[in-house]
């Protein structure tokens, strides 16, 4: 069976090249892995041999994507049961550009223009509109490079920890660990992912395999506003450097450490409460006017109140919202996401920049993100996101969705006479013009105020490719000779 990528993918039934495919690639890639705890370990790299056989070694602490499927399939045949069969931890491990080099690839690396730049280079800062990297965290400036990243992740702090420990057994005196960073889920008393500004995050993702698009259907009856299918070309790419690129599949990997100042997004909130003349409930829709969804979950663009929908609903589109009397058009997941609506591309080409998104919260904290608090209670600092995104093509997805949607204060597209919406106050970088918000919801007359002010700081990233374990093991079988 020939790999097509123009089509989601059919796992079970996977056979010949497919099934190959899946054997080879790795997991977290085409489905998320479950990542509760997360270690993050960015690596350097010194004597070239020795690096080699550690990522050779590293295979054998990692699983496949077609384990990693058939071990979410028994889980959840033995949840059903009344049993509980526990899946392994996920190892994950990306290539820089520079460390391709360091391993003596060159004429083979993955041949992305923006990997292969980099995201500490002066042409993607400029692009991207991030800040100097004199203000990011000193492994993230360029200076020794990083070569490597290594994740380890489990629902089980025991055996996240127990698997780190295995990677760092591994490492010989001439790998250096640049950074590490460890992510921790936080959620809401439904039980659903929040972010530390307090909302329902990682929706609205999209689905690559058939069977976890078919489950989604008859969630929805089968009356799909939005399809969250996407095809399998649109997160995996040939490995050039694998032994067999015909089968042999890897990724392009974006990882992005945001810091979240929540005191600072809770005083904007406020502001914008009084700017609007919303009191007392009311009040909570400011803030769903800077990200398009109220804490819960609940899309602003479906209804004026938080608290409908569970589990959160994500089957909607803004066809019933044209003029952003609902929703504004400057709300974060209408400018990351328009879902047909961005006027400046057609709908097939607008959702070839959709992302695998991966990303996780970083940072512990006194107080409940959704507790009615004060402020003044709110951390400035020391938490956020790890933004993370498995992508085909780093320049069409995560550039794209950076630098055009969220960087850019004309998108989306708005119908004649209307102001442009603005950069997003949540993930937008560059100067801050104002911005319109209806006074009521569904109602036509808006005012306008100024943007909020940043709150959130990139402190460091880089760009990666996740190869095939099949590049992995051909390293220390001494493929690529000194």
């Amino acid at each position: 069976m020939a790999i097509d990528l123009t089509e989601p993918l059919c796992w079970e039934s996977a056979t010949g090249d497919v099934e190959t495919m899946l054997e080879e690639l790795q997991a977290n890639i085409v489905k998320a892995h479950v990542r509760d705890h997360l270690s993050v370990l960015f690596l350097h790299f010194g004597e070239r041999g020795e690096a080699k056989s550690l990522l050779g070694e590293l295979t054998d602490l990692m699983k496949s994507a077609k384990t990693h499927l058939e071990e979410v399939r028994d889980y959840k045949a033995s949840r059903d049961s009344g049993e509980h069969t526990p899946g392994t931890p996920y190892v994950g491990v990306g290539l820089s550009a520079t460390g391709y080099a360091q391993l003596g690839i060159d004429a083979n690396r993955p041949p992305d223009p923006a990997f292969r730049r980099g995201m500490t280079a002066s042409a993607t800062r400029s692009k991207l509109q991030d800040p100097t990297l004199s203000l990011r965290e000193p492994a993230y400036r360029g200076d020794p490079e990083i070569h490597a990243v290594v994740m380890i992740g489990d629902e089980s702090e025991y055996a996240t920890a127990t698997r780190r420990n295995d990677v760092l057994g591994l490492l010989p005196d001439s790998v250096t660990v640049l950074a590490e960073e460890t992510g921790l889920s936080h959620v809401n008393e439904n039980g659903d992912g929040i972010e530390h500004f307090g909302y329902v995050d990682g929706r609205s993702q999209p689905l690559f395999l058939t069977e976890d698009i078919n489950k989604q259907r008859r969630k929805t009856d089968g009356t799909n506003v939005w399809d969250p299918a996407c095809p399998l070309g649109q997160v995996i790419v040939s490995d050039p450097a694998a032994p067999n690129p015909s089968e042999h599949f890897g990724s392009y990997f974006v990882f992005r450490k945001l810091e979240q100042n929540v005191q600072r997004f809770k005083l904007e909130e406020d502001a914008l409460a009084k700017k609007l003349g919303l009191e007392d409930e009311e009040a909570e829709r400011a803030g769903a006017l800077l990200v398009g969804r109220f804490e819960d979950g609940t899309p602003l663009t479906l209804q004026a109140d938080a608290g409908a929908h569970s589990p959160v609903l994500n089957n909607f589109t803004y066809d019933s919202d044209e003029i952003g009397a609902k929703c504004p058009f400057h709300a974060h997941i209408r400018k990351m996401n328009p879902r047909g609506s961005g006027r400046l591309e057609t709908e097939e080409t607008e959702r070839t920049h959709l992302m695998a998104r991966r990303g996780q919260t970083y940072g512990t904290r006194a107080d409940d993100p959704n507790a009615d608090l004060p402020p003044s209670k709110r951390p400035t600092g020391g938490v956020g996101l790890l933004f993370m995104a498995f992508n085909f093509d780093i320049e069409q997805q995560f550039e794209f969705i950076q630098a055009d949607c969220a960087n850019n204060p004309g998108f989306p597209g708005v119908p004649h006479g209307t102001p442009e919406p603005g950069v997003d106050g949540v993930m937008g970088n560059g100067p801050r013009g104002p911005i319109n918000s209806p006074l009521e919801w569904g109602g036509s007359d808006t005012r306008a105020t100024r943007n909020i002010a940043p709150v959130v700081t990139l402190k460091g990233g880089e760009y990666f490719f996740m190869p095939s374990l099949a590049f992995l093991r051909s390293l220390s079988a001494n493929r690529w000779p000194e």
